[in-house]
């Protein structure tokens, strides 16, 4: 059953986020991680705190908390932390 994390994001130091995108990305992919949304959320009814939505698909939630808590992201949390505020959960899929 797939694991997803989904991100809400403000950014607030653009320069330094493009760093973090940059090196987060290629951690996915150990941990059989991948991109399914990341963008600008458009909302349609109710209200959205954050403008950015990013939603990672792994194969299960155990692969998505491995990666989490490895030592290729760890690091990176802070650096994505000093540049935007953000909610991050982990669900499962079906």
């Amino acid at each position: 059953m797939p694991g997803y994390v989904i991100l809400q994001i403000n950014v607030t130091d653009a320069e330094t986020y493009a760093e973090y995108g940059r090196r987060a990305t290629p951690t996915l992919e150990p941990f059989g991680g991948e991109f399914v949304v990341g963008g600008e959320a458009k909302v349609r009814e109710g209200t959205w705190p954050w403008p950015r939505l990013v939603v990672l698909r792994f194969p299960s939630i155990e692969k998505a908390n491995e990666w989490y808590e490895s030592d290729a992201y760890r690091p990176l949390i802070e650096l994505r932390q000093k540049s935007a505020d953000s909610n991050v959960v982990f669900v499962e899929g079906k």
